[in-house]
């Protein structure tokens, strides 16, 4: 099984192009955080930067919505594959290739509170998801799940 899973912030607008076949193609950076405290007792925050190819639906969606520095969650596969650049010389490329894109928020000053509705700050941990959802306190004791 190939699956990716990345939660990040996208480092520069997205490159989007549409093929003579008429295929939509979308590349980006994606960087992701991983944190954690080290022997000092300081926190240590490493950033990685990843290649992201979206194509069709997804790559229109990105076109429309995604922007650097926005935050997203994304689903998809590593590939790997090379190439030889005109000096000759083998080049190794490894990309994420997108299939499933979640917007999670936008980037602090574009934040603005609109009629009706209020601009909220994206999710920065997965340990800020809510704990108790309440339709989870219905599951049916038959045990007949209703999916």
């Amino acid at each position: 099984m190939n699956k990716w899973i990345g939660y990040g912030n996208v480092g520069a607008d997205p490159d989007v192009k549409t093929l003579t076949s008429g295929k939509i193609v979308a590349k980006f950076s994606l960087a992701t955080n991983k944190s954690y405290t080290n022997a000092s007792g300081e926190k240590i925050t490493d950033t990685s930067w990843h290649n992201i190819v979206l194509w069709g639906k997804v790559a229109e969606t990105a076109s429309k919505y995604v922007k650097k520095g926005s935050s997203i969650i994304l689903e998809g596969e590593i590939s790997y594959r090379t190439y030889e650049n005109k000096e000759g010389q083998t080049v190794y490329v490894t990309e994420i290739v997108g299939h499933n894109m979640h917007l999670t928020g936008s980037k602090p000053e574009e934040k603005q509170e609109t009629k009706g509705k209020v601009q909220v700050d994206s999710m920065s941990d997965i340990s800020e998801l809510p704990g108790n959802v309440a339709d989870y306190d219905k599951i049916p004791e038959d045990g007949d799940m209703p999916f």
